[in-house]
């Protein structure tokens, strides 16, 4: 799991359009198993990657059950219609965020942290091999962050997806991240393991930030404690 971390507007979200053709680079080109993914029809990259953005915006009206079945759309076709896959695609994406009790209640009446979930829930569904995920456990509860990081996690380590995130809680970073990216002006600065490359240099460097840096207890992984 590679978890992106850097101070506001030094290009972690761009990073993350660039890699699903959002956005294009304006030298180079981003790869996909030795494919350009520019050369993707639009549909086969939306099998492949799952991107959730900083913010979302719902058709007015829609339900939460009819938001998150829309990730199943770049799996149908004319051939290809709604099947039992689908359905058990969508009810365990509700299920593991918590939501199933939301599923005829419209998107525009729920929280801020409900509506996070619900994104959530449809990316899961859309079931793709590459997750890249813009500040996923906003508007959270600390409870639910924990439980989503845990499921992007899981889908990491024990189905071998491909999970790219930017947070901002850094010591929520350093504990789920394998591999950590550190970003400045809109360049990669520092990269590797947490233990590795996690210092107060680095964090006064990166955030201005006077700290001292402790094992978690619980983990072990670096914990970025302010002076």
């Amino acid at each position: 799991m590679t978890v992106i971390i850097g101070p506001n507007g030094c290009g972690k979200s761009t990073l993350l359009r660039s890699l699903c053709c959002l956005l294009k680079p304006l030298s180079g080109y981003v790869s996909l198993d030795d494919q350009p993914l520019t050369a993707l029809p639009t549909k086969k990259l939306a099998r492949q990657i799952a991107l959730l953005l900083q913010t979302m915006q719902a058709p007015s009206g829609i339900t939460v059950a009819n938001l998150v079945a829309r990730g199943r759309f770049p799996h149908q076709s004319f051939m290809h219609q709604w099947s039992r896959e689908d359905k058990l695609a969508v009810e365990t994406a509700m299920k593991e965020t918590g939501i199933v009790e939301f599923a005829d209640k419209t998107v525009d009446s729920l929280s801020g942290g409900q509506r996070q979930r619900v994104w959530v829930a449809m990316i899961l569904a859309q079931r793709t091999e590459i997750l890249l995920l813009d500040e996923p456990t906003t508007y959270l509860d600390i409870a639910y962050q924990i439980e989503l990081l845990n499921i992007f996690r899981k889908l990491n380590q024990q189905q071998g997806r491909t999970v790219v995130a930017v947070l901002h809680d850094l010591n929520q970073a350093c504990r789920y991240a394998d591999n950590l990216v550190v970003m400045v002006k809109g360049k990669i600065i520092a990269q590797g393991e947490p233990k590795s490359i996690i210092n107060q240099a680095l964090i006064k460097q990166v955030f201005d930030l006077e700290c001292q840096i402790i094992s978690e207890p619980v983990v072990g992984t670096p914990m970025i404690v302010p002076c």
